[in-house]
């Protein structure tokens, strides 16, 4: 029996939510799952996974617009396969003290492609991180990484579960 394959493609404007989504990788790669972790631009065709994840990170209430693009791009497939989106950007401990629900759009996103769950994680704004905002809002103290690696890789392990309990991948 050959492995699932998985897609985690994201949308990161800073590489915050490109290091959350090499974490899903890492964690579904534990669990057995063939996975390929690519930037949401750079995805063109999802018919040869059995299952996708997609993320973006959140400025202003509004998703990446990569990964918008690319669920647009691909909600013809996406509809018939398992799919679970994520959102990155709080920039403070909201997204530990409780559940973030995904914005609007997103909620949008989910029914249109029958996604099975959204999650929201800390963002990072540090430093390194480019832009003049960005280094504004450090300076100002606003800053810090409220990524939770753990979080994350309870997420993706239970994303791992549903797909092993879903049986052997189409032929």
């Amino acid at each position: 029996m050959s492995a699932k394959q998985v897609l985690v493609a994201y949308g990161s404007k800073h590489g915050a939510t490109a290091g959350i989504a090499e974490q899903i990788g890492t964690s579904l790669r534990e669990d057995g799952i063939d996975v390929w972790v690519v930037p949401a631009g750079e995805v063109t065709d999802v018919r040869g996974y059995d299952g996708v994840v997609l993320g973006g990170s959140l400025y202003a209430g509004r998703w990446n617009g990569r990964a918008r693009r690319c669920a647009k791009r691909n909600a013809r497939y996406l509809k018939h396969r398992p799919v679970w989106l994520f959102s990155s950007g709080p920039v403070d401990s909201s997204a530990e003290r409780s559940d973030i629900p995904p914005v609007r759009a997103v909620a949008r996103q989910m029914r249109q492609l029958g996604a099975r769950d959204h999650i929201t994680f800390g963002g990072s704004l540090t430093e390194g991180t480019p832009g003049l905002l960005a280094r504004a809002l450090v300076r100002q103290g606003k800053g810090g990484d409220f990524r939770n690696p753990e979080r994350i890789q309870a997420w993706a392990h239970h994303i791992g579960a549903e797909l092993t309990a879903a049986g052997p991948p189409a032929p």
